[in-house]
């Protein structure tokens, strides 16, 4: 029998990156449609990529692994 692999959930994986300081990225909510309302402001806001929040990013790594 072979070693049993380690597997990702890739939900998750698709969307958050983690950065090489161990912070994990993630990306703006809505930015995806119904743009014609919103400001162009908000909207370049909403580009900008942000890292998550310490509490998350913790849940975020435990959900990442599948026992």
């Amino acid at each position: 029998m072979g070693k049993v692999k380690a597997k990702v959930r890739r939900s998750i994986a698709k969307r958050v990156k983690v950065r090489s300081s161990g912070k994990i990225k993630r990306f703006s909510a809505n930015r995806s449609h119904l743009l014609a309302k919103k400001s162009k402001t908000r909207k370049n806001r909403l580009k900008k990529v942000k890292d998550m929040k310490k509490g998350d990013a913790r849940r975020m790594l435990k959900g990442l692994m599948m026992a």
